[in-house]
């Protein structure tokens, strides 16, 4: 029997419980629309129809409240991982860690519940929160890696290890292509995602053995290549707001004026950095088109040149999942010219699959698995650089290619 005291006590702690959950939606909101250095206290107060006071009782610094928007997403992918793991095979794991996903974003969809914070911008925050938030990525890294089972030795390790990334970073961006679709069709863009991910994309029969296409281009201007690929690093790394300025001219051990004497602006750096990274994704297409030997050949040689250049030094591609922070017309830009490299995915995956080269599956859908293969990759240097370049590729590439659980590479490596 409960006594008065205890039921005002569990009312309170109700009221705490749900007002502490509203603040926590809105800064993930925030989040995804300004990135975490963006975020303010008085947004989040704003979205909730609080005063700054009221939050800072919750959360007295912005580093804690949005640590604990990042917890809030972590946890909600262990427990998604967790459902995963009660199934009996890889297979059907992937397929429920695939569902539970699409459930999620369907039911934000019909505004039944809120988006959770976005991760990209996770390695910028400082000191013990950011150890202990990498802390809990890598443990959900390996748990995602374990619905494959326990590997036989190193090589299967690898493949796991680049199944789980590309798995992963697909969930990550299901959103920013979903909503060209009606709730309705979840289900069958769900169906032909997992048939991308369970076959893959080539034919029986089909043999990994991509060009490397000759990218090379002359630079411009002396010095801005350098300066272009320091800055795609630092926002890959640390999100829009993250890079400062001074960050990226230490990272070249230049002075902030050797920054202006290259662009007038930031927001000018982010819209070069993304004309380089788009510019290379559509001359590897372009140049790929250009082969002879049929169209699966043409995309296997695309998707080995990209990875390719994403694990060497004239790596990385700015990844789009950047785009949090940047102002309003900056990010619609990027995300037409995104769409027109996915479209032209689409267009190679139709051709072959007209040639018979490539299974018969969605091209729209595959060709956004593609560009989240290729947003991944970036995150993979260290990984790919413990093997050889080709093994590397060849490794990554196999997830989509072939499918999360063909092992033919295990065996061509």
């Amino acid at each position: 029997m409960n006594l008065p005291g205890q039921i005002e006590s569990d009312r309170s702690t109700k009221r705490f419980r749900a007002k502490r959950d509203a603040i926590l939606a809105a800064a993930a909101d925030a989040i995804n629309e300004q990135s975490a250095k963006g975020m303010t206290f008085a947004d989040v107060a704003r979205r909730v129809g609080l005063n700054t006071t009221s939050v800072t009782y919750y959360f007295k610094r912005k580093e804690d409240l949005a640590a604990a928007a990042f917890e809030h997403t972590l946890g909600r992918l262990d427990a998604m991982l967790d459902a995963a793991h009660e199934e009996a095979t890889p297979q059907a794991r992937v397929e429920r860690f695939l569902s539970s996903n699409m459930a999620r974003l369907a039911r934000i969809r019909r505004g039944e519940e809120r988006d959770f914070a976005i991760l990209s911008d996770l390695r910028a925050m400082e000191g013990p929160i950011r150890t202990s938030l990498l802390t809990h990525w890598r443990e959900i890294f390996r748990k995602t890696r374990a619905l494959w089972g326990e590997p036989a030795g190193r090589a299967e390790t690898d493949l796991h290890g680049a199944r789980a990334h590309v798995l992963l970073e697909n969930a990550f961006w299901l959103p920013a292509w979903l909503t060209r679709y009606e709730i309705d069709e979840y289900p069958r863009v769900e169906a032909r995602l997992m048939d991308v991910f369970a076959h893959g994309i080539a034919v029986p029969g089909d043999a990994w053995a991509p060009t490397l296409l000759d990218l090379e281009h002359d630079e411009p201007e002396p010095g801005r290549e350098a300066f272009l690929l320091a800055a795609t690093r630092l926002i890959n790394e640390l999100g829009y707001r993250g890079a400062s300025v001074q960050k990226i001219a230490s990272e070249l051990n230049v002075t902030k004026g050797s920054f202006y004497h290259h662009l007038d602006a930031k927001d000018e750096l982010v819209i070069a950095c993304y004309k380089r990274s788009f510019d290379i994704l559509a001359d590897a297409q372009r140049l790929a088109l250009e082969l002879s030997g049929g169209h699966w050949h043409q995309l296997a040689s695309t998707v080995a040149t990209l990875l390719d250049v994403q694990f060497s030094e004239r790596g990385p591609l700015l990844r789009t999942t950047a785009l949090s922070g940047l102002p309003p017309f900056v990010r619609s830009t990027m995300i037409d010219r995104s769409n027109r490299i996915a479209r032209r995915f689409a267009g190679m995956l139709s051709d072959g699959i007209a040639e018979g080269s490539i299974r018969a599956i969605d091209p729209l859908v595959a060709s956004q698995a593609l560009m989240a293969l290729q947003n991944a990759a970036f995150d993979m240097r260290k990984w790919a650089n413990t093997m050889p370049r080709d093994r590397a590729v060849a490794f990554y590439a196999s997830t989509l290619m072939f499918g999360l659980f063909d092992d033919r590479v295990l065996a061509a490596g």
